[in-house]
């Protein structure tokens, strides 16, 4: 790990800055210092990184991380169930729709691609990760949200198309991304502790990837088809499969006018 001496970008009083300038894995670094309390890692700690040697995204895929990006984990204790956790998600998705559209000119178009992709212009530009501690039936310990946004470049050859910022020729840089995050993220919690998941879902919806449209939803051992009908309660899926309605915790989603065959 090595610490970033350069000057850090100005953030809400809210945060607590860790700026680096590489690491292995933001995530790592950040349930390190959760785990040791809230005086190591208070509430609105956001590890910050240049590049990473050992990033990591869903299901512990390898996630490319090369200077030039953003790479980020943010550290939350909210007072809420740990069931509650991953409406999380949806929170910073909106948040990060939302830096995107104030920081690119207009014609973009993003889009959230459930459960946790950011799109622009239909391909892939970054992506969250969320990882909680907390025993059920009791309150979350802390919540810990990783963000990577492809601002100079993005891997090759993936199944679901891929995108940069630069290659839309959108020049971002990355503590400008920050700034503006973190400040669209404060703004969605802040929301979503005093009225609850309702109005974020009502939000995420709006700016949805998909939604009244056939999917692809691929689970472990099947690839359902069927129209994506809407987000329940609880963030899961709703598929309608000729009229057998399926929730969905957790899958992966396709589109048919963007995935790669073969």
């Amino acid at each position: 790990m090595t610490t970033e001496q350069s000057p850090g970008p100005h953030l809400p009083a809210v945060y607590n800055l860790i700026a680096l300038d590489s690491v292995g894995s933001t995530m790592t670094e950040a349930r390190k210092l959760a785990d040791q309390g809230e005086d190591a890692a208070p509430d609105g700690t956001i590890i910050w990184s240049k590049e990473q040697t050992e990033g990591r995204g869903r299901r512990d895929n390898t996630w490319d991380s090369p200077r030039g990006n953003f790479y980020s984990s943010l550290i939350v204790r909210p007072d809420v169930p740990a069931a509650r956790a991953a409406e999380l998600s949806f929170v910073t998705g909106c948040a990060v729709y939302d830096t995107i559209g104030e920081l690119c000119e207009p014609g973009f178009d993003c889009r959230l691609k459930w459960p946790n992709d950011i799109l622009l212009n239909d391909s892939k530009v970054g992506g969250l990760l969320l990882e909680a501690k907390g025993d059920a039936g009791r309150n979350v310990d802390y919540v810990i949200i990783g963000l990577g946004v492809n601002l100079r470049s993005h891997p090759e050859g993936t199944e679901f198309p891929a995108t940069n910022f630069a290659e839309q020729s959108q020049a971002i840089p990355d503590y400008i991304f920050l700034e503006t995050y973190a400040r669209h993220f404060m703004q969605h919690a802040s929301r979503w502790v005093e009225e609850g998941f309702e109005p974020i879902r009502a939000d995420w919806k709006w700016r949805a990837k998909g939604l009244g449209k056939e999917i692809k939803v691929r689970l472990q051992n099947q690839t359902l088809t069927g129209i994506f009908e809407d987000i329940a309660e609880d963030g899961s899926l709703i598929l309608n499969i000729d009229g057998d309605i399926k929730r969905i915790a957790a899958g992966e989603v396709y589109f048919p006018d963007a995935v790669r065959e073969g």
